[in-house]
C-alpha cells in the first residue's frame, strides 16, 4: 500500500504543500512506498516568514533556557517511544539495514536530544565580568537568529537532531529541510514536535529539493545556514552565504583514514574496520575506507579485510541478520560501480567484490562489498569519496611517520582511527593526523565505557 503525505508542518501547523509530488522508493525492492509533496517558493516564504515572527516578536528567544531546555527533554521522551517505527522508516526510505537503523538511526537522536539538554543546563547563559577599566560587564548568550537546516539522505535523524536541539535551547526558530529520499521520517518527527505546543513559527519541515534548499540559502530572512551534504553542493552553500555575510556552519564529506601500525591484531582490525568502513552500508561521510598497512605486513592485514568482507550478510535490510544493504538510489549504485570500474583500471588490485550484484540478490540497488589492495594514494579511489561498501588498503614504508604523512595527504579531515598494541604510540599518531575526531583501537571516540546508544535500547 502507497502512503500519500500532502501536507508539511508549517511553523506548527500542517498545511498543503504548493511543489511537486515525489515518489519515495525502495532502495530493496525498487518499487514506491509513498509519496510525498514538496514545499514551493511560497510554503519557503510562509516558513521563513513564521519563523522570523518567532524571534522577532514571541516569546520562544525570550523564555528562561530552563523552560527551552524542558521542551527538549520532553522531545527526546515522545521521540523514544515511536524509536521503532522511525527505525523502520529510515530502512524502508533508504535501505539502512534495521540493526543499525535501531541502534543508531532511531536511537542516537534520543541520545543527542538528551546531551544537548545537559550541556545547556551547565551552560554560562549570563555572566558579570570586571572591566579592563573598572565597571562590570555583564555577558549575555543571546539568540542568533533564524535557522536554516539542511539534511543529507544518509542519516537523516540523526543529523536533524544535531541541528534542532541546539536551535532549540539556545532559542532559535528552525526551518527543517530533509532530503527527497526520506521525507517520511521527518514528518513523523514533525508530529511529535507538534505535541511539544511549541509557540508558532518555531518548528518547520519542509521537503524538497536543491531549488528549496538554495531558497532558504538565500533567503534575506534566514540568519544561519546549518548543512551537511557533500563537499561540492557545501562550497555553493558556503559562497552564498558569503554573499550575504550569512553564519553558515558546514559538514562535508569524508575520506578517513584507518592507520594500521605494525604490532596490530589483523582480527582486531578488521572487525574495527567493518565498524568503521562498513556501516550504513558505506554511507557515512566519516567512513574509513583507506585503509593504511606496513607494507612489511600487508599481505596479513589485507588478508583478514577480505576474510572479514567476504563473510559479511548482504541482503533485505529488514532482516536483523543483514549487515550490507542496498545504497539509497539506483545513481548511487552506478555511481560506486563507476569507481570499482575505474580503479581496477588505473591499477588497483580486487581482492573481493566487483560490479556484480551479490549472490542471490536479484534486484535492489546492492553493490557487492569490495577490497582493492596495492592501492597508491594518488588513485581516485584513494583520493575521492566513493559512498559506499569499498574498502582500499594501502601500504606505507616509513614507520609511523610515514602513516600519518599519508593519512594527513588527503584533502578532507573528518575522521579516523589507529590500531596498535600500545596505547601511547597509538596517541602519538593519533596527535599528528589532521582530522575532526580519531578513535585510538576504536572505530570512533567515545567518551565513557558504554556504547551511546546502550542507554536507550
Amino acid at each position: 500500500m502507497v502512503e500519500h503525505h500532502a501536507y508539511l508542518f508549517l511553523g506548527g501547523t500542517w498545511a498543503p504543500g504548493g511543489g511537486e509530488i515525489t515518489e519515495v522508493v525502495s532502495p530493496h525492492t525498487e518499487e514506491v512506498i509513498a509519496t510525498s509533496v514538496t514545499a514551493g517558493p511560497q510554503e519557503v516564504d510562509r516558513a521563513v516568514a513564521a519563523a522570523r515572527a518567532a524571534f522577532d516578536d514571541g516569546p520562544w528567544p525570550r523564555l528562561e533556557p530552563a523552560e527551552r531546555i524542558d521542551a527538549l527533554r520532553r522531545l527526546a521522551a515522545l521521540y523514544a517511544e515511536r524509536r521503532k517505527e522511525m527505525a523502520a522508516l529510515i530502512t524502508a526510505e533508504m535501505g539502512s539495514p534495521i540493526s543499525f537503523s535501531t541502534f543508531a538511526q532511531a536511537s542516537l537522536p534520543v541520545v543527542m536530544f538528551n546531551a544537548f539538554a545537559d550541556i545547556a543546563s551547565g551552560h554560562p547563559w549570563a555572566q558579570s565580568r570586571a572591566g579592563a577599566f573598572g565597571g562590570e560587564i555583564v555577558v549575555r548568550r543571546e539568540p542568533l537568529g533564524v535557522v536554516a537546516a539542511i539534511v543529507p539522505w544518509n542519516m537523516p535523524q540523526f543529523l536533524i537532531a544535531g541541528k534542532l536541539a541546539p536551535a532549540l535551547v539556545a532559542g532559535c526558530p528552525i526551518i527543517i529541510k530533509p532530503a527527497l529520499e526520506t521525507p517520511l521520517d521527518a514528518l513523523v518527527l514533525a508530529e511529535l514536535v507538534e505535541q511539544l505546543d511549541l509557540p508558532p513559527g518555531v518548528v518547520s519541515v519542509l521537503p524538497g529539493g536543491r531549488d528549496v534548499g538554495e531558497a532558504l540559502v538565500r533567503h534575506p530572512g534566514v540568519d544561519k545556514v546549518a548543512f551537511t551534504g557533500s563537499t561540492a553542493a557545501g562550497r555553493l552553500v558556503a559562497a552564498a552565504c558569503g554573499e550575504s555575510l550569512k553564519r553558515a556552519s558546514l559538514e562535508l564529506g569524508g575520506k578517513s583514514a584507518a592507520i594500521i601500525l605494525d604490532d596490530a591484531d589483523p582480527d582486531a582490525v578488521a572487525s574495527g574496520i567493518k565498524v568503521a568502513g562498513l556501516m550504513n552500508s558505506g554511507q557515512a561521510c566519516v567512513a574509513q575506507t583507506r585503509v593504511l598497512v606496513p607494507r612489511a605486513r600487508r599481505h596479513e592485514f589485507a588478508d583478514a579485510l577480505v576474510a572479514m568482507v567476504a563473510r559479511v550478510s548482504v541482503g533485505d535490510p529488514t532482516e536483523r541478520s543483514t549487515e550490507i544493504g542496498p545504497l539509497v538510489a539506483q545513481r548511487q549504485q552506478a555511481r560506486v560501480r563507476g569507481f570499482i570500474e575505474r580503479a581496477a583500471h588505473d591499477g588497483a588490485r580486487l581482492a573481493v567484490g566487483g560490479t556484480q550484484l551479490p549472490d542471490d540478490v536479484d534486484r535492489g540497488w546492492y553493490v557487492r562489498p569490495t577490497v582493492f589492495v596495492d592501492v597508491e594514494n594518488t588513485m581516485e579511489i584513494a583520493r575521492e569519496e566513493v559512498f559506499g561498501p569499498v574498502l582500499s588498503v594501502l601500504p606505507y614504508d616509513g614507520g609511523d611517520d610515514d602513516a600519518v604523512r599519508m593519512a594527513n595527504d588527503s584533502a578532507y579531515g573528518l575522521s579516523g582511527s589507529v590500531w596498535t598494541a600500545e596505547r601511547e604510540r597509538g596517541m602519538a599518531v593519533a596527535r599528528g593526523v589532521r582530522t575532526g575526531t580519531f578513535g585510538v583501537n576504536e572505530p570512533y571516540p567515545r567518551s565513557t565505557d558504554r556504547r551511546p546508544w546502550q542507554s536507550v535500547q
